[in-house]
């Protein structure tokens, strides 16, 4: 094995192994961050009977997590511009894992509910750690494939929580399927703690006088800004009705059986995180990202139709769920490079906390909704309201285009 260290490497071949480092490192927490989101959706038909409630109240445990998080994502957003994306981020990771222990070990719906407020916490530090790191650490030409990697950790976290807890579930019992998520979760940061001087970052440079980001809260009076938390809102309640809902409610309207209900979930989002490499590549222009946005978002709210209004054999179900997938994940680089054209100069923590919290508040939301559908056995509902939510997110996309205060610029402007 070779023994050149990076320092002797010639400057691009550093630069490289330097950016795919830390890709890598932020790209497995980040992983690890949406795992921990579908800790319990996975399990919703087994704890719906272990603790005696319906679909709405396991739906509030989804919105205690996101709201929680939600506040703790806007507020950490000005830690990590103060204080550096590092300790933040080793401090949402054990959160996450002690979090997947409380679960294993409730007895009780308001120890879940506990738990859930832990998890929450944990969770609402990623984003603006995550984009920080990589706005500031990875160079500008390989900026556009680090968000095409976080992207797909992220779905392939959201693929691996159901292809785990559901199989360790039936053979064992859910208990023991959310110990498995502790033990990952705790791996994990052991894995970064051994690593961590590689997400070391310096003091931000002060900004310019007269900047728009000049004081801590001078962002919020960028339109754009306010536009893009409005985007994420619509996206993230089309991705709470996927994940938590839209399996089940395929498995009544076509027969499917459970186990390839929950397979359903699995294939979207490995159909996703494979669609974001090639997005990965569209960014390269970031002038067309509302453009392939709704290309991607557009293609995907037809296949949610199909599903919701169709009578479609249940073996081609999971087929429409990896094709739905595609067209989300294709959308997702460019979906982070909206943001990124949004941003000023050295406030990405705090921007990428505002503008995330309206993930965190569509998914806290979406629950209660599409939860309550599913309870009163509105099945084909639960579709179409995807496929609406899905035609406001496509507008919002361009709406923020169109308010966007800063002229269109390369990656890395």
């Amino acid at each position: 094995m070779s023994t050149t260290s990076a320092a002797s490497l010639p400057a691009g071949k550093a630069g490289l192994r330097q950016d795919a480092q830390v890709i890598g490192l932020v790209g497995i927490a980040h992983l690890v961050s949406h795992f921990s989101q579908l800790l319990l959706a996975p399990l919703f038909p087994w704890l719906k009977d272990a603790f005696g409630v319906g679909y709405a109240e396991l739906g509030f445990l989804m919105t205690i997590f996101f709201v929680v998080s939600c506040a703790v994502q806007a507020a950490s957003g000005f830690v990590v511009d103060r204080f550096g994306p590092r300790p933040v981020l080793f401090g949402g990771l054990a959160l996450l894992a002690l979090a997947a222990f409380g679960y294993a070990t409730s007895t009780q719906y308001w120890m879940l509910a506990l738990w859930s407020v832990v998890a929450g916490l944990g969770n609402g530090v990623f984003h603006p750690v995550d984009y920080t790191l990589l706005n500031r650490k990875i160079s500008p030409a390989r900026l556009g494939h680090g968000y095409s990697v976080h992207g797909i950790t992220g779905s392939l976290g959201w693929a691996l929580a159901p292809a785990l807890l559901v199989p360790v579930t039936i053979a064992v019992s859910w208990r023991t399927a959310l110990v498995c998520a502790g033990v990952f979760a705790t791996a994990v940061l052991v894995l970064l703690l051994v690593h961590g001087d590689k997400l070391a970052l310096p003091a931000a440079p002060a900004a310019k006088p007269g900047a728009a980001a000049d004081s801590s809260f001078g962002f919020l009076r960028i339109p754009a800004v306010w536009m893009c938390f409005g985007f994420f809102f619509f996206y993230a309640m089309a991705l709470g009705a996927v994940q938590a809902f839209a399996p089940g409610a395929a498995r009544e309207l076509h027969a499917v059986p459970v186990a390839q209900a929950a397979l359903c979930l699995t294939v979207y989002m490995v159909c996703s995180a494979a669609a974001m490499v090639g997005g990965g590549f569209l960014v390269a222009d970031p002038t067309r990202c509302e453009k392939v946005v709704a290309i991607g978002i557009g293609f995907a709210a037809c296949v949610a139709l199909c599903l919701g209004l169709l009578d479609v054999p249940g073996a081609l179900v999971p087929v429409l769920f990896g094709l739905m997938g595609l067209g989300a994940g294709l959308a997702g680089p460019s979906r982070d490079m909206i943001v990124k054209r949004a941003t000023p100069p050295n406030a990405s923590g705090r921007v990428y906390g505002v503008v995330y919290s309206g993930l965190d508040i569509g998914q806290a939301i979406a629950p209660l909704v599409f939860g309550t559908l599913m309870d009163r056995q509105q099945y084909r509902a639960i579709f179409v309201g995807l496929a609406l939510v899905q035609a406001v997110l496509i507008a919002s996309a361009f709406n923020v285009g169109r308010v966007r205060r800063t002229p269109a610029a390369p990656a890395h402007a």
